[in-house]
């Protein structure tokens, strides 16, 4: 989970060497924090959240095949 993330934030900024995922794992759910460079939030976010919330329905669709719950929260 934690290499699709970064692979899809890796694609969309101009600093890939800044992007970084950490991952905390609960019983049943998952929290990815991802980061990246200030300059490639907006890259990352899009306009009104579309970018960010299509990572966030990939990262889901994925987490299914897993059977877990997984928050993907960009800081």
């Amino acid at each position: 989970m934690k290499e699709l993330l970064e692979q899809i934030a890796k694609s969309l900024v101009s600093n890939p060497d800044d992007v970084n995922v950490t991952e905390i794992e609960d019983d049943n759910s998952l929290i990815l924090e991802l980061r990246v460079a200030e300059e490639d939030m907006g890259k990352v976010i899009g306009k009104q959240g579309r970018i960010a919330k299509a990572i966030r329905v990939v990262m889901k669709a994925a987490a299914i095949k897993e059977n877990k719950r997984v928050v993907v929260e960009i800081i």
